[in-house]
């Protein structure tokens, strides 16, 4: 399996647009030792010619642009087979609105993600251009899905959604409640190899279905939003810790990192990262410790075969 990293970045991307963090402050004048990354994406090889994306980051355009085997073919024409979501983040889907120019789009996700996404959204109107320019397959949980080429043939990729502790997202709280169906990681395996690939961005706490990922995968891509729970109010940048935007923290007591290490996966990535982490940094003391932890950090156009 053929795993593109489009972006790694949380929400707002690396540096974001508004911060003058020391992470984004550094970043920009050169000052600390980080990588700029889009906002949080992934591609997966169906064939030589037709891909699979994981979230319609708002940056997919320059993703896109970046990544040639994603480049038009004929005068109308794309390679991307699907798109597939794992919530209803405005992170992972204002992208779509990008992708309006009446080309057919394939879109993966639970019932509870597309209604989200299409109830009371007038601007969904700008992909009901032509007849059938959407057509969505619904996600259902735990159970392992077939992807098809747009010409409805099977490819060698199947896919099962596991639900995974996390929230609505913020434009819906106070408004639905949480069920889920709001949040999932993709568990992905190609035939006939069998080889079985995990992708986690959104991941609130331990659960048993969490436990299940981290044993079954081979490949892990896993939550590494934040390094502290507290990281966001520490800062003078809000309220929220980490827990409460349904993120696992890394570090600190009960943090994530210690259980990412135990995964049975031999490749190991940290992704979806906020720009406020300490981990961005190269020469950082946490970016020490998920190294010595044989972790990974993903970034804009990593590849990984699996």
């Amino acid at each position: 399996m053929q795993i593109h990293v489009l972006g790694a970045a949380a929400g707002g991307g690396f540096p974001q647009w508004n911060c003058g963090c020391a992470n984004c402050r550094g970043v920009r004048d050169w000052s600390i030792r980080a990588t700029p990354m889009t906002q949080t994406s992934v591609a997966i090889a169906a064939n030589q010619n037709a891909w699979f994306i994981v979230h319609a980051s708002p940056d997919i355009r320059t993703q896109l642009m970046a990544f040639p085997p994603l480049h038009p073919r004929g005068l109308r024409h794309s390679p991307i087979a699907g798109i597939l979501l794992t919530n209803a983040d405005l992170d992972q889907t204002l992208g779509l609105l990008t992708l309006r120019e009446s080309q057919p789009l394939h879109l993966y996700a639970t019932e509870k993600v597309r209604q989200a996404f299409m109830d009371e959204n007038r601007l969904y109107r700008a992909l009901c251009r032509t007849p059938d320019q959407v057509t969505w397959h619904e996600l259902k949980l735990q159970s392992r899905q077939p992807l098809f080429l747009p010409d409805g043939s099977p490819t060698r990729l199947s896919v099962m959604a596991v639900p995974v502790p996390g929230k609505v997202p913020l434009y819906l709280e106070g408004v639905s409640d949480s069920v889920p169906e709001d949040n999932v990681a993709l568990l992905f395996t190609e035939e006939p190899k069998g080889c079985c690939v995990a992708y986690a961005p959104c991941v609130g706490g331990k659960s048993p279905a969490v436990d299940r990922l981290l044993h079954d995968a081979e490949c892990l891509f896993f939550d590494g939003t934040f390094w502290a729970d507290d990281e966001l109010p520490r800062l003078g940048l809000g309220s929220r810790t980490a827990r409460d935007m349904a993120h696992w923290p890394l570090g600190g007591i009960d943090g994530s990192l210690p259980v990412i290490q135990k995964a049975k996966a031999t490749r190991r990535f940290l992704i979806h990262i906020n720009n406020t982490n300490p981990i961005l940094r190269e020469d950082s003391f946490e970016r020490q410790q998920v190294s010595q932890a044989r972790i990974q950090i993903a970034y804009d156009g990593l590849e990984v075969f699996v």
